[in-house]
């Protein structure tokens, strides 16, 4: 039986893809404004970010709540709070390329309880509890079995904000570009986790993310049996910007690779 606040984030996913539906509705020549060079935000981020922390509040209205159109900087303290990233893959939203999702997670003491990432335009509804294992639509899934790097797929994004890193970056992708069976940057780093998790891919890497983007998918990828760590192997992947993540075969084999093309310097945790 999920609990109380599965029940609750499932609900507030549907109210913010209810909002976003109304907008796909529109003409591609919607109202959006450019919020930075790269960085379109539409109108429907913040409604639907409205409408998924309306269903959180009515229910739990002393947690905090650090989402990504309003959220006054990137620290979690020990308190419950819900991480929202209202529409992941903006972008893709706004040019009608339909790879983008609401992504929800509970954190409580700084640990992840409650994940779920929904792919809107797919109505792919991933789902996690700590200890409960990963679902999709409501059917349990696992990572891939896949452990050598040749028959791997792997999913990544190409930053475009923090280009401090990209030289190294690109030396990781030539090489996973010959040893593997292919890498896919689709645009929504919430969605390529929940594929993680459910085996599509067999490995993700990527660096500049915030933690609405990653704070539901990791745990999908532990509860379907994968691992998440930061660049170095350590624990500071929810606000240190960098992540791997894979099956343990795989995980191991996107480490290897990061270490062996990326400087140290930039392989570290950033704040």
């Amino acid at each position: 039986m999920p609990s109380q606040e599965l029940q609750t984030t499932v609900e507030a996913a549907r109210a913010g893809a209810a909002v976003i539906s109304t907008y796909t509705q529109r003409s591609r020549a919607q109202s959006f404004e450019l919020k930075g060079r790269h960085d379109l935000v539409t109108e429907a981020d913040v409604a639907s970010e409205n409408a998924i922390k309306s269903v959180i509040r009515r229910m739990y209205p002393d947690d905090q709540m650090l989402a990504e159109e309003s959220h006054g900087g990137d620290g979690l303290t020990d308190a419950r709070t819900w991480i929202i990233d209202p529409i992941d893959g903006t972008t893709n939203f706004a040019h009608g390329v339909p790879f983008y999702s609401v992504s929800i997670a509970l954190w409580i003491k700084q640990e992840p309880a409650v994940a779920l990432v929904l792919g809107v335009a797919q109505d792919e509804l991933f789902t996690a509890e700590a200890g409960q294992g990963t679902r999709l639509n409501g059917h349990s899934i696992r990572v891939s079995q896949t452990t050598e790097p040749a028959e791997a797929l792997i999913g990544t994004g190409f930053p475009y904000r923090d280009l401090s890193v990209l030289e190294d970056y690109m030396k990781v992708f030539h090489v996973l570009m010959r040893e593997t069976h292919g890498v896919r940057r689709p645009g929504s780093a919430a969605y390529d986790m929940a594929y993680v998790a459910a085996g599509r891919y067999d490995g993700f890497y990527e660096y500049a993310l915030a933690p609405w983007d990653v704070g539901a998918g990791a745990l999908l990828i532990r509860e379907a049996g994968g691992l998440v760590t930061d660049w170095d192997g350590g624990e500071q992947w929810l606000t240190g910007k960098r992540i791997t993540a894979g099956n343990p075969s795989i995980h191991a084999y996107l480490q290897q690779t990061i270490l062996a093309n990326i400087r140290a310097e930039l392989r570290k945790a950033v704040s």
